[in-house]
């Protein structure tokens, strides 16, 4: 099975290709140029420099978010284009989920993983996980959430338990004070790989959950400005998510 992967949830993002649960390659993306602009055009570069076209993918893989909406939007449409064109399904995975996934890879002795993402806004998106029973993916404790930073530490209240976190994601190196008061020395930072080789491998193992081209929706985790300016202004919002 060859799978075709995309993360547009930050500035940079990233793609990867993948056969049979084996990562072929993956490139960060330029964080200096819009996904817009960069897409589909980098997926076809990527295909291309292993002598594949897009006929050849059997399955598209994308980040659902939260994350940017502009780049989400963009880059949700334009897997799903791809999909629909060829037919194919498309594998949606969250992107803290994701972190957490990677996290776990990382720190495989450490009981929880806490995905610590930019939200924008002065405010982060977060989520807690465990190691997931079997295999290698991890379960949800606290679900994804976004808030102020000291909000978002204090939804972790799940962790009291004195073992160590694993903490990964982007908003780490810029807004960790709260989650240092709260944690100290149980936490444990670990660097966040780009998004789309974890997501590429996950597409293979999880390919029944695969949903058609149509049923791609983004996970903003929190609603869009232009949905909050309408709702402030009093006018009625049709169509959100």
């Amino acid at each position: 099975m060859l799978v075709l992967a995309l993360d547009s949830s930050t500035r940079t993002g990233s793609l990867a290709l993948a056969r049979d649960g084996q990562v072929l390659d993956c490139r960060v993306g330029d964080g200096a140029v819009r996904h817009a602009i960069r897409l589909p055009g980098d997926l076809v570069r990527l295909l291309a420099a292993h002598g594949l076209t897009l006929a050849d993918v059997d399955l598209f893989a994308a980040a659902a978010g939260p994350g940017g909406f502009t780049g989400l939007r963009v880059g949700l449409a334009t897997m799903q284009g791809l999909a629909m064109a060829r037919d194919r399904r498309v594998f949606l995975a969250s992107t803290l989920e994701l972190l957490a996934v990677a996290g776990r890879a990382a720190a495989p002795e450490v009981p929880w993983i806490g995905a610590w993402m930019h939200g924008m806004r002065g405010e982060v998106f977060t989520a807690l996980y465990r190691p997931a029973p079997t295999g290698s993916g991890v379960a949800p404790v606290v679900e994804a959430c976004v808030g102020t930073p000291e909000e978002a530490a204090a939804f972790w209240t799940a962790t009291d338990d004195d073992a160590p976190i694993a903490v990964i994601g982007d908003a780490w190196a810029d807004v960790s004070a709260p989650l240092v008061a709260r944690f100290g020395p149980r936490l444990y930072p670990v660097a966040a790989p780009p998004l789309a080789a974890v997501l590429a491998v996950a597409a293979t193992a999880r390919a029944t959950e695969a949903v058609a081209p149509a049923a791609v929706r983004p996970a903003y985790v929190r609603r869009p400005d232009a949905v909050l300016t309408r709702l402030q202004a009093g006018l009625s919002v049709s169509g959100d998510v």
